[in-house]
C-alpha cells in the first residue's frame, strides 16, 4: 500500500513539474519542428519530436499513459502510436483520433491487455475509416487513395506488445551485461515490398497476378502504385468499388481485382521486458531512411535524455543534407512542400524504461497522460481537405 502511494505521489510531482507552462500537451515549435523534450510516463521518461516536410503534416503520433481501459480495475500502462500517412493526412488523423479509444473499449470487454485486444482495435479503426470513405466518396472520391502506416507499442504488466502495419519501426536498446554495450534490437515487422520476403508474401497471396509487385523507377511497388503491403485506409486497393472513376486514373488498377490487394492485419509481437532493456525508439520511416538501428541507439545511449527525440531528428536531417551536398543550416531554411524533395515528415518517440517501475508494473498507478505529436490536437473526427494524393 505504501509503495503504491509513493508511486502515485511521485507521478503527480513529476507531472506537475513537467507541465511547467502547459508544455506537457503543447510542447514547443521551431519552424517546421515540434518537440516535447521530456515528460513522464508510468514506467519512466519520454521524449517526442516531429519535423514537417509535406505541405500538410501527414505524420501523427501520440503517447497515452495511465488507464488502458474504461474500467477503474482495468489494466494500466503506456501506449505509443506513430501513424505515417500517405496521399494526405486524413487517415493518420483518423487513426490518432480513434485507435486508442477502440483499444480501451476492447480491453474493458476482456478486462486485460492482449494480442486479441490490439488486433480488434486495428480492425475497428480500419472499418471506421472505410465508413468515412463510403460517406465522402460522392463528394471527395480521392479520399479512397489516402492511407496510413500504423505502429503501436503497449507496455502493460511488464509485457511489451508491438503491432505494425507498413514501414515505421520500433527498436529496443538493450544493455549487454558482459560488455556494457547497448545493442539495437528491431522489434517490428515491416511491410514494404522493397524487402524480398514481403514481395514473396505478396506473390504467394496473389498467385494468379504476375504483376502484383512491379519495379517502377527502380523502386518496388504493389501494382506499380504503393510501396507498402499493409495499411489502414488505401481503400482503393482493398475494395474494387472504389477503384474506378472519378478516382484519378493514375490510381486505378486497369485489370481490376476480386479480393483485397492490401491488408489491414497487423504483425503483432509480444516481449517480456528485462531489467537490461533501457529504452525504445518508435519512428516513422523518415528517420530510418537516414539512420541505421544501431546509429539511432548509439545516439540515444551517448546523449542526455532531455531532448533526445529532437537530437535524433537533427542527426537524420544532417544525413539528408549531406546526401544532397548541402549544409544542414541551409536545409532548415527550405519551406514545407519543397522540403519533401529532401526528406519525409519524421516522427520520433523515445520511451525510457525504469526497470524498478517496470518490475512493479501491476502496482504502479498515476494520473493519465495524453500527448499528441504536433501539440495541438484536432477536434475528433476532423478531416483535412483532401489534396491530390502523391505517389507513395
Amino acid at each position: 500500500m505504501l509503495s503504491r502511494l509513493m508511486d502515485f505521489l511521485t507521478a503527480c510531482w513529476r507531472r506537475r513539474s513537467s507541465d511547467g507552462k502547459g508544455s506537457e500537451v503543447t510542447g514547443r515549435k521551431d519552424g517546421l519542428l515540434w518537440y516535447k523534450d521530456a515528460g513522464q510516463h508510468l514506467f519512466g521518461e519520454y521524449s517526442m519530436a516531429v519535423v514537417q516536410a509535406n505541405n500538410l503534416l501527414e505524420d501523427q503520433s501520440q503517447i497515452e499513459s495511465g488507464p488502458l481501459s474504461l474500467l477503474e480495475t482495468g489494466p494500466y500502462g503506456t501506449f505509443v502510436g506513430v501513424y505515417d500517412g500517405h496521399g494526405g493526412p486524413e487517415t493518420s488523423r483518423y487513426v490518432c483520433d480513434h485507435l486508442f479509444q477502440h483499444l480501451k473499449r476492447f480491453a474493458s470487454e476482456q478486462k486485460s491487455m492482449s494480442v486479441e485486444v490490439i488486433r480488434k482495435a486495428y480492425q475497428a479503426t480500419e472499418e471506421g475509416f472505410l465508413s468515412v470513405v463510403t460517406k465522402q466518396w460522392p463528394m471527395n472520391p480521392q479520399i479512397a487513395a489516402v492511407g496510413s502506416c500504423c505502429l503501436v507499442g503497449v507496455i502493460c504488466g511488464g509485457i511489451l506488445y508491438i503491432a505494425n502495419l507498413g514501414d515505421s519501426r520500433a527498436v529496443l536498446g538493450r544493455v549487454v551485461r558482459a560488455t556494457g554495450e547497448v545493442l539495437a534490437i528491431q522489434l517490428s515487422s515491416e511491410h514494404n515490398v522493397g524487402i524480398e520476403s514481403v514481395r514473396q508474401e505478396m506473390h504467394s497471396l496473389h498467385p494468379d497476378d504476375s504483376k502484383i509487385v512491379v519495379l517502377k523507377h527502380n523502386v518496388w511497388r504493389v501494382k506499380g502504385l504503393i510501396q507498402i503491403s499493409r495499411s489502414i485506409g488505401d481503400v482503393y486497393l482493398k475494395k474494387a468499388e472504389f477503384n474506378k472513376e472519378p478516382l484519378y486514373a493514375k490510381f486505378r488498377v486497369r485489370d481490376g481485382f476480386r479480393r483485397p490487394i492490401l491488408s489491414s492485419d497487423p504483425s503483432i509481437s509480444v516481449h517480456e521486458l528485462q531489467s537490461h532493456d533501457q529504452f525504445l525508439i518508435f519512428a516513422s520511416d523518415g528517420l530510418w531512411e537516414h539512420l541505421s538501428n544501431q546509429d539511432a541507439v548509439d545516439i540515444v545511449q551517448n546523449s542526455p535524455q532531455n531532448g533526445i527525440a529532437r537530437r535524433l531528428i537533427k542527426a537524420a536531417l544532417q544525413e539528408a543534407a549531406k546526401k544532397r551536398e548541402m549544409r544542414y543550416s541551409d536545409l532548415k531554411k527550405i519551406d514545407r512542400g519543397v522540403r519533401r524533395h529532401f526528406h519525409d515528415d519524421i516522427t520520433v518517440v523515445v520511451v525510457f524504461l525504469d526497470s524498478n517501475l517496470v518490475s512493479r508494473a501491476n502496482s504502479v498507478r498515476g494520473p493519465p497522460l495524453s500527448v499528441r505529436g504536433g501539440g495541438v490536437p484536432l477536434p475528433s473526427r476532423t478531416l483535412a481537405p483532401c489534396a491530390a494524393p502523391m505517389e507513395t
